[in-house]
């Protein structure tokens, strides 16, 4: 086989190179094939999946560890420049750092914690809402920019100098040429695959002459000094489809963008059928894009020429852009500036977006679940479960994404085959996840639990169902009580082991959601409410407002409808689920008396049916005797009428024959008369057989064989038996027929029995 291959030319003896020396392959198929005619080329081309193997892990060296933790996040940002609203004390620096105060170190720990929690609850709002979002508010674009511009020709890319930034010095250079731009364009390169939460590898900023990249992965913790020029109302920032740009420059660097001009948004007012870069530049640049490094590894250093080349293509036509799609707007609008201002409040709502830290719940496995469209039983969806809590918790702690940990698809199959070895785990599994393999005992481990739960249908054990946690801070913001607002939580929520503290009363049953759920935000804060509850000493002597008045009569109306039925008594405003279950709570003494009515309710009702179960036996007996006794007469009279019509027919008999009837026959009385009364029994005297006549008994003492009919023998002996006559009238066929009939009997013995 091997000379084969050398006679056809497919092995050239070449040496086998380790894996990192050799070349990058690329991948072909049906999806990724682009025609290369468009760049005068003979042969198809394909997306390459440059990706460095044995890179070493930036977020090692970072000074600012990356925060995995399942709290939400917190704004980077501690220097506003350009602000109309200064920055909260609480997100700058000395307001990061919580230091002890001197007059807090003489006072118990509990009180320093209240008048912690009483300083913080002031600008817990303020930390998590946007930085910037005063100054986006009442932000208009210039008039100068509602205009109808003049496009302005980009420079070829080849005359355009590049400027590759790895050092602060050059950074605030950077930022100084910035400032004197009234317009420039942004893109970002970012990687989330070998990262939980991702992080931003490369910048792209093209100006009108020159082209910048610069490395984020060395500057990471400098880049907050581009603030000065990104909130800079006076300076068009141009991106395209900036959703998750946005996101990304406030997750990893703490910047945030104002008067920002989004292609994208333009080309869908267009309507221009596809809304792609790709699109644009063959709009209105005559190019195709070259997306063959789209899914290269941006982590790689020195990056080569090719990505360099890549990454500037993304921004060094986009200013020429934003001009042609202006123009196309303002022609569009005619000759007004209404479509432009609408491309400008779109674009500012993304800028008001808020970078959201994904956080792990107990029903977090409930939406990946729903997108799968599969049905499964207890014991696999225990296993899902299982199985996607353990890959969130291992993405965490290694700093790796979901997907290289254990992807979707391996994670349902699993679920659904439920292995019992762990070899099953593995086959499950194609490729093999470095941490799958790992970790495979724990995940047999899991695998086992779920397979001990039974095939039932789950229901929820508790009396009040927990709500899941904020999915956003937003929902902090307002204070104010809502029909659907979950700022108010039973006690039960809370799991508290201490057992031997007193129960507490109606009015501590509610607390806040920061109390329940500490690790999420970090802070706690006291809410008011028109639904508060209210102690029976506090209301005699304070009375309840008009307001509180109507959610008290709502708030019991919600509980129990047929309050008034009740006797009076006094009940809080705001009735608690977990009040049911205390045995010192009014609820609980309210929810007794109606269990207790509806017993005797209960009993009374099964007395009720045992009496008339007993009526309806009663009566079922009563009718049976009634028929009973109905076909007794029928019967009596059906037997009287045939022995009636019997004694008829005798007497006709008797008078047709002109005989009389048997003496015994005489003396049995008529069917019509009554049976007479019996008479008395006479007395018993035994038969006397000396004077009877034994001769009758008496016969010869020889015993004689009685003779035996031979109808053959008599006829040939010549004597007539006693009915000869009728042999004779019969004739000679008669005779032969029992002759035959005789003879042939005897041949015959058939055994005794």
């Amino acid at each position: 086989g091997v000379l084969l291959d050398e006679a056809a030319g497919l092995n050239q003896n070449q040496p086998v190179l380790p894996a990192r020396l050799q070349p990058p392959q690329t991948v072909v198929s049906s999806w990724n094939r682009k025609a290369g005619e468009a760049h005068g080329r003979a042969q198809t081309e394909t997306f390459r999946l440059l990706h460095g193997k044995n890179i070493s892990r930036p977020q090692l060296r970072f000074q600012e560890k990356v925060d995995n933790s399942n709290t939400p996040f917190l704004p980077k940002l501690f220097i506003k420049p350009n602000a109309m609203k200064p920055l909260p004390e609480a997100l700058t620096k000395s307001g990061r750092e919580r230091k002890e105060r001197c007059e807090d170190l003489d006072i118990p720990a509990a009180l320093s914690d209240f008048v912690h929690q009483e300083r913080t609850q002031q600008t817990e709002q303020d930390i998590f809402a946007h930085p910037y979002q005063y100054e986006l508010e009442h932000f208009s674009p210039p008039d100068r920019l509602l205009q109808k511009p003049e496009p302005q020709m980009y420079r070829p890319i080849k005359e355009t100098p590049c400027h590759f930034i790895t050092t602060l010095d050059k950074l605030v250079e950077l930022n100084e040429k910035l400032m004197n731009c009234k317009e420039f364009a942004l893109d970002l390169e970012h990687h989330s695959y070998r990262s939980f939460l991702g992080f931003t590898c490369l910048m792209q900023i093209s100006t009108r002459t020159e082209d910048f990249i610069i490395d984020t992965l060395e500057l990471r913790s400098d880049m907050y000094i581009l603030n000065e020029t990104f909130t800079d109302p006076a300076i068009v920032k141009v991106l395209h489809g900036a959703d998750s740009d946005v996101e990304w420059l406030q997750k990893d660097f703490g910047l945030y963008l104002v008067n920002m001009f989004d292609t994208h948004q333009a080309a869908r007012l267009l309507n221009l059928g596809r809304h792609s870069l790709d699109h644009l530049l063959k709009l209105y640049c005559s190019l195709s894009a070259d997306k063959q490094y789209q899914l290269a590894d941006w982590r790689i250093r020195p990056l080569p020429e090719e990505m360099v080349r890549y990454a500037r293509g993304d921004t060094h036509y986009l200013l020429y852009i934003y001009d042609k799609v202006r123009e196309a707007l303002w022609e569009t609008g005619n000759e007004q500036p209404t479509q432009l201002r609408v491309v400008w409040q779109r674009s500012k709502q993304i800028c008001l977006k808020k970078y959201i830290k994904p956080l792990f719940s107990d029903e977090s496995y409930l939406e990946l679940y729903r997108r799968q469209r599969v049905h499964l039983n207890t014991q696999q969806l225990a296993a899902f479960r299982l199985l996607f809590a353990w890959r969130d918790k291992v993405a965490r702690q290694e700093d790796e994404s979901t997907g290289y940990v254990l992807p979707n698809h391996m994670l349902l199959k699993i679920a659904e085959k439920l292995p019992k070895e762990p070899q099953g785990i593995i086959a499950c599994c194609n490729p093999v996840p470095p941490l799958v393999r790992q970790q495979i005992n724990e995940l047999h481990l899991l695998i086992q639990q779920a397979r001990e739960k039974p095939f039932l249908k789950l229901e929820v054990a508790s009396a009040v169902r927990k709500r899941p946690p904020l999915s956003t801070p937003e929902r902090l913001e307002n204070p104010f009580f809502r029909p659907h607002d979950s700022s108010r939580i039973p006690m039960d929520d809370v799991q508290d082991n201490s057992a031997l503290e007193p129960a507490p009363s109606d009015s501590e049953r509610t607390v806040d959601i920061q109390d329940v759920q500490p690790q999420s935000t970090g802070l706690a804060s006291a809410t008011g409410s028109i639904f508060s509850e209210c102690d029976e000493e506090e209301g005699n002597a304070k009375a309840l407002t008009t307001a509180q008045q109507k959610a008290k009569r709502i708030m019991q109306s919600f509980e129990n409808p047929f309050r008034m039925y009740l006797p009076s008594e006094q009940n809080p405003a705001y009735v608690s689920q977990s009040g049911k279950f205390d045995p010192s709570s009014k609820i609980y003494e309210i929810s007794n008396q109606w269990k207790l009515m509806g017993q005797t309710q209960v009993q009374e009702s099964k007395e009720e049916i045992k009496r008339k179960a007993a009526q309806q036996s009663a009566a079922r007996d009563q009718a049976q005797k009634v028929y009973k006794e109905a076909t007794e007469n029928i019967l009596s009279v059906r037997q009287q009428a045939m022995q009636e019509q019997a004694s008829a027919k005798r007497e006709r008999a008797v008078s047709e024959v002109g005989t009389e009837l048997p003496e015994h026959e005489e003396k049995r009385p008529k069917t019509s008369q009554q049976p007479e009364e019996p008479e008395a029994p006479t007395q018993f005297t035994p038969f006397d057989y000396s004077q009877s006549n034994f001769n009758v008994f008496a016969g010869s003492s020889r015993w004689q064989q009685p003779p035996q009919f031979d109808p053959a023998r008599q006829a040939y002996s010549g004597k007539k038996p006693a009915g000869a006559n009728k042999f004779q009238q019969s004739g000679n066929r008669s005779m032969s027929y029992l002759a035959r009939k005789a003879d042939r009997g005897s041949r015959y013995h058939w055994p005794k029995r």
